[in-house]
């Protein structure tokens, strides 16, 4: 009760007491990096038009109404991005038809006479579009997510979107590194763009997982799990939900999917990913506080009980009254509840 409360005073909702004691035991967690370990606010930051075989090119402009009217039916953060900025710029997104998401891909769909299409490479293979393999490696090597974007069979542009990274990640993931837990980043983007903001908050690159699609998140963490290791995963996002529910402890971004935050065992309040280092020391915190109880009950009771039973009477003729008994119990109980309160002044050494 009193690690449960504290841990709601600093932001961090243990939705039971199991998930307190289970998290202790953690030494994996798996971090999906979309508002995560990013702030999950993607912006455009770069337009660029393609030359079509005709020599022709697309304005940034008309490259970013094709973008919108691609978008307008998408609910991934990518196509948010896409139409936050054509808002800013006054572009009002046109109707298109036969609209069809692909997950882990990206869109299709017919304006008019013209089939259009919007996603990363592995859409433009699968539509058998070519494109330039250098612009995107260059482009993800900056931590940028590139975004496809076609007509009619040929690349017309390429719209890059990043996503900040959150200012306490770094010191997020140094803090648990410094608890002995493996962080491992899970993320659908390209290994080149993983591998650069796996590298700007401290994670190796050995624990980045890319290209991973949504529905592969919870295949992963039981991966990880059947590997012999006690998982944690930190989401925020609807397509984290079977992989919250899989993991040993499944911690939910505050900010993000309302069934997110059902499906987990612990919501981490203010959506810092350094709470996530705060809940495992709160955790060992509270189990070594229980056990520091324990022993002390067994201790003091190992010997009152035979003293209370008269075992000196034999030999010094001198047994316990049950007044001083009684009293003597009622002080156990009193230090095992204070060392208990003790967790009430409990802060992190980590962050």
């Amino acid at each position: 009760m009193v690690g449960t409360g504290r841990g709601a005073e600093m932001g961090v909702l243990f939705k039971n007491a199991e998930a307190l004691e289970t998290l202790q035991k953690v030494d994996t967690v798996v971090l999906d990096k979309t508002g995560t370990i990013t702030r999950g606010k993607p912006a455009v930051v770069d337009i660029l038009p393609q030359v079509r075989s005709d020599g022709s090119a697309m304005t940034q402009k008309q490259l970013m109404k094709l973008a919108c009217a691609l978008e307008r039916g998408s609910e991934h953060p990518l196509a948010e991005a896409i139409m936050d900025h054509a808002d800013k710029l006054g572009i009002v997104a046109r109707s298109v038809e036969a609209f069809r998401a692909i997950p882990g891909q990206g869109v299709t769909a017919r304006e008019g006479q013209n089939v259009i299409a919007a996603g990363n490479a592995r859409l433009m293979g699968s539509l058998g579009i070519a494109y330039s393999n250098e612009t995107l490696v260059t482009l993800s090597a900056q931590g940028k997510t590139p975004l496809l974007f076609a007509k009619n069979g040929e690349l017309v542009g390429i719209i890059a979107v990043a996503d900040e990274v959150k200012p306490t990640s770094p010191e997020a993931i140094r803090a648990l590194a410094n608890l002995g837990i493996r962080s491992v980043m899970l993320t659908g983007d390209n290994a080149v763009t993983a591998q650069a903001i796996a590298r700007s908050v401290g994670i190796d690159s050995a624990a980045v997982i890319a290209g991973v699609m949504p529905a592969d998140k919870e295949r992963h963490v039981h991966e990880l799990q059947r590997a012999g290791h006690r998982v944690a995963m930190v989401g925020d996002g609807i397509n984290d939900s079977p992989a919250l529910a899989r993991a040993d402890v499944g911690l939910a971004i505050g900010a993000g999917a309302d069934i997110a935050k059902e499906g987990a065992d612990v919501i981490l309040m203010h959506s810092d990913l350094a709470d996530v280092a705060r809940a495992l020391e709160l955790s060992r915190a509270v189990i070594r506080n229980i056990k520091q109880d324990l022993f002390w009950a067994l201790f003091y009771n190992s010997l009152g009980i035979p003293l209370a039973a008269g075992v000196l009477y034999p030999l010094l003729g001198w047994q316990l009254s049950p007044m001083f008994g009684a009293a003597a119990m009622s002080l156990s109980s009193v230090c095992v509840v204070t060392n208990a309160l003790r967790l009430r002044r409990f802060r992190s050494r980590s962050c």
